[in-house]
């Protein structure tokens, strides 16, 4: 497995590894991610969730569309993780001043989400007494 991940990342020099967090349901939460990262011209080469909320998402996308990929990710409710915003602006700003070079290769991300599902229920009747 670490012979396979250190060759991708030397093939693709954005290969990188996120965590986030989120309130979202997991099945929707996956299902919102799939059609706005194919929505950007994406890839999703694997998805999935476990019984304790963790979802597990490897996609890729042409550099060129960075900006829009980060954008949908913040957009479905996500909260990366501080190194995850920091590298998605570096290659964001990497992108941008390199746009004829590197416009179309490949960035992968490797990205765990841990959802905490807020109970509409509860969070309802949580408001009414206040």
């Amino acid at each position: 497995m670490l012979a396979k991940n250190a060759g991708q990342s030397m093939s693709i020099p954005w290969a990188m590894q996120m965590n986030a967090v989120s309130v979202e349901e997991p099945g929707r939460l996956v299902q919102t991610l799939t059609g706005a990262i194919l929505g950007c011209g994406g890839w999703v080469l694997s998805r999935g969730a476990n019984d304790t909320g963790t979802i597990n998402m490897l996609f890729e996308f042409e550099r060129q569309v960075c900006v829009d990929v980060y954008s949908v990710l913040i957009a479905a409710g996500l909260e990366l993780s501080q190194s995850g915003h920091i590298r998605f602006t570096e290659l964001c700003q990497c992108t941008r001043s390199n746009r004829r070079s590197c416009g179309e290769e490949i960035a992968s991300i490797d990205l765990e989400i841990q959802t905490y599902p807020v109970d509409v229920g509860r969070s309802h009747q949580f408001f009414e007494s206040a």
